[in-house]
């Protein structure tokens, strides 16, 4: 029984955003919009250039990449966002509901939006550059999974950052993002990277799943496995930003900075 209260009290928050997402036509621009406008940027410097297919595919990826991750981080953050913006923050936090109810009903509804974008820029990729990114289906399902977990480990620091920092931390929504894709090698393998850099890039699940997406097009990846070493880097990050997390929420409510968001 209570775990079907869980499950109902998470769903409750998938709903809230799916709600929120359709009463606002400017988020759909975030699914619809801004993947294909990436997507065709590259793509066409990628034709002015022309890149062999394998070469297109590797910048293709990043591009698609960026923009699944981004529209699916979204979600989680807005979480919080909506409530700090609509300066209801309290009253969510006085529901017997808990903080991981939020962020993983808003994660599903992210997770659901970046696919519905994955999906279109596939479309977009096969009917305007003749490049199929399908060309392993499994494999193209793990490599999603891969950045839904990195979603929920940006929404996640961005959540801890606002709770920690308040309104200043608003900008991490949309910055975390870029580093993240900057560090991870979004248009160039991750070699050109100067030594120092190049290792912190390497403990970024990100890097790996992109190794192993780009590997089904011949190129060569870190490790052995690079997907399982991408969801053995997520797991233990989302581990440890669970705990921050919960850390920083018992700081804000012991310093008032939750009332502060309400008032």
């Amino acid at each position: 029984m209570n775990l079907r209260n869980e499950v109902y009290k998470t769903l409750g928050f998938t709903y809230r955003n799916f709600i929120i997402t359709k009463r606002n036509f400017f988020t759909l621009f975030e699914t619809l919009f801004w993947p294909v406008i990436g997507l065709l940027s590259v793509g066409l410097m990628g034709a002015y250039l022309n890149l062999e297919e394998n070469y297109l595919a590797f910048i293709l990826i990043g591009a698609v990449t960026l923009s699944v991750l981004q529209v699916s981080q979204l979600d989680v953050a807005y979480v919080l966002l909506f409530d700090i913006w609509s300066k209801s923050l309290r009253y969510t936090f006085v529901t017997p509901i808990s903080i991981f109810n939020m962020l993983f009903g808003a994660w599903l509804f992210g997770a659901l939006r970046g696919f519905i974008a994955f999906l279109i820029l596939l479309i977009c990729s096969e009917f305007l550059f003749d490049l199929n990114l399908l060309i392993q289906p499994f494999g193209v399902l793990l490599f999603l999974f891969g950045i839904f977990l990195s979603a929920m480990i940006i929404g996640t620091l961005t959540c801890s950052l606002l709770l920690i920092f308040g309104y200043r931390a608003e900008v991490a929504a949309w910055t975390l993002t870029a580093i993240f894709m900057l560090l991870c090698g979004i248009y160039y393998p991750i070699t050109l990277l100067p030594s120092g850099v190049r290792e912190i890039a390497y403990m970024i699940p990100l890097t790996h799943f992109l190794e192993f997406y780009r590997s089904f097009y011949n190129f060569p990846a870190s490790s052995d496995n690079p997907a399982l070493m991408g969801f053995l880097l997520s797991f233990v990050l989302l581990f440890f930003l669970f705990l921050i997390l919960i850390w920083a929420l018992d700081r804000a409510r012991r310093k008032g900075t939750i009332t502060q968001f309400s008032e």
